[in-house]
């Protein structure tokens, strides 16, 4: 009957669209995309189903590698489905896992405190920050600190919030390095306490650097050399010129005074300190020995010290730089037996600026040991002035010397080229010459 109610009057016949469609409505743009979109899609799924089969077969072939079964030429549809859908289960846990790996890795980490890269500074050790290459180093050293501390932070945030699924395939697309482990093999139970006790013991018991009477024969030597020169030619300048003589002379002075003031005042000062029975307080008897062989390096070490500081005192004196305070030598050009020549000579000008370094290195050698001193014996301090020091001093020297006196040398030469002849006898012979051909009278005139 009409009222009765089928399935041809619940679905009206589909109307087939014009042969020729001239303008799109927006019902026809939307149902082209819609069709453009499941073709798009089938082309992804297929890529995932040829994606999936690729690792399923993967995973076959190391499945029957590692049961050592001959290979497997066909498959049923159940095995093909079942090792189909294994595989878009990876890819879809894949998939899923670098998704969420991107959004814990966008979020904003908690940068480093200011506080604690101070306290890093603080530990280092101010020479070592000084100059522009310094500065610069530890501005690139604290960069890699920040960069990794955030990749850190990040790496321990992400294992954190994330449980990286058991998959092989990730291993092989991961970038990241692993964590690096615990070492193996070292075994931090026992404490530390007892070892650091012993090898406390062991140093002041052996290392008498760290005894109360080298700290008191250290402040006597401070006390004694911080502003004390052996030869002091800083005012030199302001004498005037001073001739070679006078230069040797001064350095012997000023060499013997100081070491008859040294003699008198920290040597018996340190006599002294050694001549009291507290200053061996905690020595044993098997260890004087090398107790005052502490003593004796330490008192080296010092007058060595003064020997080098006053070294290079002079030396600086002739700074090429710097000619402030450049000494004024007192020079005679002098005529002798038909020669004009420099008086005193030039390398006797050297030779006596040299001879300050060696009258230097000389001092300050006689000085007894404590313990030859206690016991009456002769052996004395190794204050000798280390020779790299002197060949430095000699050579620096001889630069300056050879420099400075290039104003001389220019003189003197201007002096045998204009007046050489009248005194080398070529004038002579050349008045005895003109008178043996007897000119006339206009000649003579």
């Amino acid at each position: 009957t009409s009222s009765k109610r089928t399935l041809r009057t619940l679905f009206r016949p589909p109307a087939l669209p014009p042969p020729v469609i001239s303008e799109e409505s927006p019902s026809q743009k939307k149902l082209l995309a819609y069709h453009k979109g499941k073709e798009e899609q089938k082309i992804i799924n297929q890529i995932l189903i040829d994606r999936a089969l690729e690792v399923s077969y993967t995973d076959m072939d190391e499945r029957e590698e590692r049961d050592a079964a001959p290979p497997i030429t066909g498959l049923p549809s159940t095995v093909r489905k079942y090792f189909f859908i294994k595989a878009l289960k990876i890819l879809s846990f894949q998939a899923e896992y670098f998704f969420l790996k991107n959004c814990v890795q966008s979020n904003p980490m908690v940068p480093i405190q200011q506080q604690w890269l101070r306290s890093m500074l603080a530990m280092v050790p101010q020479p070592l920050m000084e100059g522009r290459d310094r500065e610069l180093l530890t501005e690139d050293l604290l960069k890699e600190v920040v960069r990794d501390y955030e990749k850190s932070m990040q790496r321990c945030v992400l294992r954190r919030a994330l449980v990286k699924p058991d998959i092989k395939e990730l291993d092989k697309l991961e970038e990241e390095a692993p964590l690096p482990s615990l070492p193996l093999g070292l075994d931090f139970s026992s404490t530390w306490r007892s070892s650091y006790i012993k090898a406390k013991n062991q140093i002041n018991s052996t290392l008498h650097i760290l005894h109360p009477t080298m700290k008191t024969l250290l402040d006597f030597g401070y006390t004694a050399f911080f502003d004390f020169l052996v030869v002091d030619f800083s005012s030199c300048r302001l004498k005037g010129p001073i001739d070679c003589r006078s230069l040797k002379t001064d350095a012997s002075l000023s060499c013997s005074k100081a070491e008859d003031k040294i003699m008198t005042t920290w040597y018996q000062r340190v006599l002294g300190l050694f001549s009291q029975p507290e200053s061996l307080d905690g020595v044993n008897l098997d260890q004087l020995e090398s107790f005052y062989n502490c003593v004796a390096v330490l008192m080296s070490n010092q007058l060595k010290e003064l020997l080098q500081r006053t070294t290079e005192v002079f030396v600086k004196l002739f700074d090429l730089e710097d000619r402030r305070r450049l000494p004024i030598f007192k020079m005679d050009l002098t005529l002798d037996e038909n020669r004009m020549e420099f008086y005193p000579s030039l390398q006797d000008l050297e030779e006596a600026i040299l001879f300050v370094v060696d009258c230097i290195g000389q001092t300050l050698q006689n000085f007894q040991t404590v313990d030859a001193w206690l016991m009456g014996s002769t052996e004395t301090l190794d204050a000798e002035l280390p020779a790299h020091i002197v060949q430095w001093a000699k050579s620096t020297l001889g630069e300056s010397i050879r420099d400075n006196l290039e104003g001389p040398k220019q003189h003197f030469k201007g002096y045998v080229e204009n007046y050489g002849w009248l005194v080398d006898g070529t004038a002579e012979e050349r008045i005895n010459t003109f008178i043996a051909e007897q000119p006339s009278f206009d000649e003579y005139t």
